[in-house]
């Protein structure tokens, strides 16, 4: 009888363990499915944007912006046109689930393809765009570009400059303000790695952040244009 009595005693702490390490894991194996980049789930959705096209002859299950917006957000995919009739569910993560990701559509004229905006870079600057408003200037320190300034963080009240992570490396991007006011995420670390490693076939005057955005499902969103100096070196495009 009191083996009886132990065996029942040790099932059910096992089971309480159980419980407990279940529980432990399962915060961390939802945040991961809100903010990995799944293959599958991207795959996914455009099979049923492709769907949608077809059938309803040649429309896109897109947002409507204003034709100003960086074209890397410009066209956000409206879910509830897809789901459930051309896909089972909105990916977990997307923004519309709680993810971090933004859906968008690239080179919708010619090849409509699924891509993802990292929403955690757009929550960064609306941070200093709110306080770029309380203090009522704009924080502009040394030139990196032409009319492309470093931030003046201390002007803005933080005591170190912000950075983003990077969605391509491990590498901290640093922000930067334009002559217009707006706030960029500075990609220049990632793309002088891909020139220096992979050495493309690129020309001065060209936008090179395609080399980000066609080998990636993760764009560089909230950038200014880039090209290369004769020493292939990436530097901010001038405006023409």
């Amino acid at each position: 009888m009191k083996m009886i009595r132990k065996k029942i005693t040790l099932f059910f702490l096992v089971s309480a363990i159980s419980l407990v390490l279940s529980g432990c894991l399962y915060p961390e194996d939802e945040k991961a499915a809100q903010e990995n980049p799944y293959e599958e789930q991207i795959d996914a959705v455009q099979k049923a944007v492709n769907s949608f096209k077809e059938n309803t002859g040649g429309l896109l299950p897109i947002k409507t912006r204003e034709n100003e917006t960086d074209m890397y957000i410009k066209y956000p995919i409206e879910f509830s046109k897809i789901v459930p009739a051309y896909t089972e569910k909105i990916p977990s993560n997307a923004y519309e689930t709680g993810g971090i990701y933004q859906y968008v559509l690239m080179d919708v004229e010619e090849n409509p393809t699924v891509k993802l905006v990292d929403l955690r870079i757009a929550e960064r600057i609306r941070d200093l765009n709110l306080r770029r408003h309380i203090n009522g200037k704009l924080p502009f320190k040394d030139p990196v570009g032409e009319n492309v300034y470093e931030i003046d963080f201390e002007a803005m009240g933080f005591k170190e400059p912000l950075k983003v992570e990077s969605p391509y490396s491990d590498a901290l991007l640093p922000i930067v303000v334009g002559g217009d006011g707006h706030f960029y995420v500075d990609y220049s670390i990632d793309l002088n790695r891909i020139l220096q490693e992979q050495k493309p076939d690129v020309k001065e005057g060209e936008d090179i952040r395609y080399l980000l955005a066609d080998s990636n499902p993760i764009l560089p969103a909230y950038s200014l244009p880039y090209t290369v100096n004769e020493k292939n070196e990436p530097i901010f495009m001038k405006k023409k």
